[in-house]
């Protein structure tokens, strides 16, 4: 089953971090901004929807370079060997991603920018506020030809403005495959003291 990204949060403010590369650099995202944005991208290697968008994906992000805005992908799925930082490292080889791919390797990250599937995207302006959090364009499981260019029209606006636009669709992909969360102890009321 297909999960979509939330709807964007105007303005709010980009987190930093510090995250391995493919290449064993560590990123930041003082490292990645560019000079009139930024767009982190959740992805995947396994993802069907990351994988059938991916050259896409990739153009996208070498012509978003040429109008100054950084790119990086972040890769926080848990328990499958496929999205190691080995298969990442593979992955960037296969693809040509023009851009740093990152581990987040505690999900940290994913969840402080709430990411909920792959790819998700969030572009910010040059002061780092969050202005599009919606698809990259109609394509879902198959790459559709000759489609509105949603993702690259709303970064050419956030770069041109420093606003984005005010109506998008979620992207739509893959939920990403959270650490299973240790409960919380629970108190046994047998052992609660009687009432009154």
């Amino acid at each position: 089953m297909a999960d979509l990204s939330n709807i964007c949060n105007f303005g709010w403010k980009a987190l930093d971090f510090a995250l391995e590369g493919t290449d064993g650099k560590i990123y930041r995202l003082s490292d990645l901004r560019g000079k009139n944005g930024t767009l982190v991208i959740f992805l995947s290697n396994t993802c069907p929807y990351v994988r059938a968008v991916i050259s896409r994906i990739v153009e996208e992000a070498a012509a978003l370079k040429q109008i100054g805005i950084g790119v990086v992908g972040i890769m926080s799925n848990y328990g499958d060997p496929r999205d190691s930082l080995d298969s990442m490292r593979e992955f960037v080889r296969q693809h040509a991603l023009p851009f740093p791919y990152v581990e987040d390797p505690t999900q940290e990250v994913a969840r402080a920018y709430d990411a909920q599937c792959t790819p998700d995207f969030f572009g910010f302006n040059a002061k780092d506020e969050l202005q599009y959090r919606g698809r990259l364009d109609a394509s879902r499981r198959e790459l559709i030809p000759g489609v509105r260019r949603d993702l690259f029209e709303a970064m050419k606006q956030i770069a041109e403005t420093g606003a984005g636009p005010r109506e998008q669709i979620p992207s739509m992909g893959c939920g990403i495959k959270w650490k299973p969360q240790p409960e919380a102890p629970h108190e046994d009321s047998s052992l609660a003291p009687p009432s009154l």
